[in-house]
């Protein structure tokens, strides 16, 4: 019976649950927004709300403390700034737990939103990439031009190939086939029919 033991162990042993935890709580305090199954939302929701209650006392023994528990500069530097100033008046309770009628692919694990409550809005769309001053020039001069999509491979294989160079293709074909033996020619293995003496 596990009377009186708090917490899940998920399947796992002590040093891969904490490390687990220690990850998870630093995605969510740096994208202020994670999703996850619900029972493991609900035991890292502990683990942040103890690390930014840490940051929110602001001492050095605090930010040592909280380094040792998350091991990364940015988390700790979060906690101690951003988020402690946003809690200041806030005496628990800063992340919320919304489940997700969508379930998992896969195992039909229930799902959920893990996230800081009182964030900003989260810009979750995919910003298209900037292209390089000297490609954006190389691209504007291209316009005139009909768009060639296989330029690159052409540009590619227009030379010489390097395999087999200085040579026929009527003497690589000479070659590999008399390199390569066949069964009944007496080659290959036990199982194939070749001549065991």
């Amino acid at each position: 019976m596990r009377h009186n033991v708090d917490g899940r162990k998920f399947g796992r042993n002590t040093s891969h649950r904490v490390a687990m935890f220690r990850n998870m709580a630093n995605s969510v305090i740096e994208k202020e927004q994670v999703v996850t199954t619900v029972q493991k939302a609900k035991e890292v929701r502990r683990v942040v709300d103890r690390l930014i209650t840490l940051g929110k006392s602001g001492t050095p023994a605090a930010r040592r403390l909280a380094f040792d528990r998350t091991r990364s500069d940015a988390v700790v530097k979060k906690l101690f700034t951003t988020l402690a100033e946003r809690y200041r008046t806030r005496a628990g309770g800063y992340t919320r737990v919304l489940k997700v009628s969508d379930r998992r692919w896969g195992d039909a694990a229930e799902m959920a939103v893990l996230e800081l409550v009182d964030h900003p809005e989260l810009d979750r769309k995919r910003k298209p990439k900037a292209a390089a001053p000297a490609e954006a020039e190389k691209v504007e001069g291209k316009d005139e031009k009909a768009k060639d999509t296989f330029g690159g491979f052409r540009k590619m294989f227009s030379g010489k190939s390097k395999v087999g160079a200085g040579k026929g293709p009527a003497k690589a074909a000479k070659k590999s086939a008399a390199a390569r033996k066949t069964p009944a020619a007496g080659g290959g293995g036990n199982k194939s029919g070749g001549s065991s003496s």
